[in-house]
């Protein structure tokens, strides 16, 4: 598959936020409308509204990880350990890149030192995504 990590940021330049950004660019691979895909991870931007919490670009990756991996099973679901496995990884990378997977900590609200700006937020968690999510391996 050819990097779509640009393609991320350059939703994000549209307007769309952090988490929309990041799902929105994968949803033909994973066969998911990207109008659904919009709306469902437009809660997530901002640090879930409000900059306090889990930074959206990740929200976004993360969602990508069940989307890719759940098996859809509702009456016996059998994939979450493996999905929790992607997610924790996915988190585990973008805090080493970001330096905190927490929106407010990434834009330095508390300390005026931002870390990152919210558009390389975007490509870290969509290389993340895609190296983890659908790379060779996976």
């Amino acid at each position: 598959m050819k990097s779509r990590v640009e393609e991320a940021a350059e939703r994000h330049k549209k307007g769309y936020n952090c988490s929309q950004a990041v799902v929105c660019t994968y949803c033909d691979i994973l066969g998911i409308e990207e109008k659904a895909a919009f709306r469902m991870s437009e809660g997530f931007g901002a640090g879930m509204g409000d900059m306090e919490n889990t930074c959206g670009a990740l929200s976004g990756a993360v969602m990508l990880a069940g989307i890719k991996n759940s098996d859809g099973n509702l009456e016996e679901p059998k994939t979450k350990g493996k999905t929790y496995q992607f997610s924790k990884e996915i988190t585990k990378r973008f805090q080493e890149r970001c330096g905190s997977a927490v929106c407010k900590e990434i834009k330095g609200i508390e300390t005026g030192q931002p870390k990152y700006a919210c558009r390389d937020c975007v490509r870290a968690a969509a290389a993340i995504a895609e190296d983890l999510l659908f790379g060779e391996d996976s």
